[in-house]
C-alpha cells in the first residue's frame, strides 16, 4: 500500500524537523514492504531537508504537484510562457511581494520573517530576479488584494488559499497532488494531510486523516491531534495489514 504524507503541519511542526516518533512510524511502513510518498506544497528543493536521509530517495511530490522526483529524477511541469508574462506583469502593475519558486532557484520579495522564508532551502538555490527564472513552476502571492484574485480567476491556472498566511499559492492549470501521484503511477493510497492543498488527496483516498482542526476535515475519513499522529500511522498499519488488502477501516 501507498502511504502519503504533507509536510508542514502533518509530520512537520516546526518547520525544520520531523518528531522522531513519527519518523520510527514512517520506517515501520517501510520495513512491512509498503511505500512512503511525500506530497508538499514546498519544492522539492525545500522538502528534501526536512526528511531524514534514509526517506530523502523516497518518491516525492512538491509544489503541489508541479514537482515530482522518482528516486532522485526530478520532473517540472511549468507556466507556459504567454501565461507567466501575464502573470509577471501582474505582479509589476501591483507592486505585489511573493515567491516565485522555478524548478530550483526562486525570487523571493516578501518580508525575511515569514515562516514561508524561513524554509527555504538557500543553501543549494539562489534568490534571483523574477524575470530571470526559468520553468517558473509556482507562484505565492502575499496579502494580494481582491482585483488580483479576481483577475487571476480569470485565467488558466490554480489557485489554493492560505487563509492563516493570507496568502494565495498559484500553480499551472490541472495542477494538484493527486495529478503528482498519477504521474508518479501511484492510484491507491491511504492520506495523512492538515491543509486545503489536501483536499485532493483526501477525496481521492483509500482512506484519509486530517492532522488537527481544520475545515478541509470535512473531506477525511477522520481527524488525529498532532501528538497522536505516531500512533495512528501505525495503528492503520496493523488494520491494513490485518484485513489482508482488503482496506475498510
Amino acid at each position: 500500500m501507498n502511504f502519503v504524507f504533507d509536510i508542514d503541519g502533518t509530520i512537520c511542526f516546526d518547520g525544520k524537523t520531523i518528531d522522531s516518533s513519527i519518523v520510527q512510524a514512517l520506517e515501520e511502513i517501510k520495513r512491512e514492504g509498503h511505500e512512503v510518498i511525500f506530497a508538499s506544497a514546498r519544492p522539492i528543493r525545500d522538502l528534501l531537508p526536512v526528511l531524514p536521509k534514509p526517506l530523502q530517495q523516497e518518491k516525492l511530490v512538491g509544489g503541489n504537484g508541479a514537482y515530482t522526483s522518482n528516486y532522485g529524477k526530478i520532473d517540472v511541469i511549468h507556466f507556459q510562457d504567454s501565461l507567466l508574462t501575464k502573470l509577471i506583469t501582474l505582479v509589476e502593475d501591483n507592486q505585489l511581494t511573493y515567491l516565485a519558486d522555478s524548478d530550483w532557484d526562486y525570487a523571493f520579495t516578501g518580508e525575511m520573517t515569514h515562516p514561508i522564508y524561513k524554509n527555504i532551502d538557500q543553501t543549494s538555490a539562489q534568490n534571483r530576479e523574477l524575470r530571470s527564472l526559468h520553468k517558473l513552476c509556482k507562484l505565492v502571492l502575499f496579502q494580494p488584494p481582491q482585483r488580483v484574485i479576481d483577475e487571476l480567476s480569470t485565467l488558466p491556472v490554480n489557485i489554493t488559499h492560505y487563509k492563516g498566511e493570507n496568502a494565495i499559492d498559484i500553480s499551472p492549470v490541472g495542477i494538484n497532488k493527486v495529478r503528482g501521484l498519477h504521474h508518479l503511477q501511484i492510484q491507491e493510497f491511504i492520506a495523512f494531510g492538515n491543509d486545503s492543498n489536501d483536499q485532493c488527496l483526501f477525496e481521492n483516498a483509500l482512506h484519509s486523516v486530517c492532522v488537527g482542526e481544520h475545515e478541509v476535515e470535512q473531506y477525511a475519513s477522520t481527524s488525529v491531534r498532532k501528538e497522536n499522529v505516531s500512533t495512528m500511522i501505525s495503528s492503520l498499519l496493523r488494520k491494513y495489514e490485518n484485513q489482508e488488502n482488503t482496506f475498510n477501516v
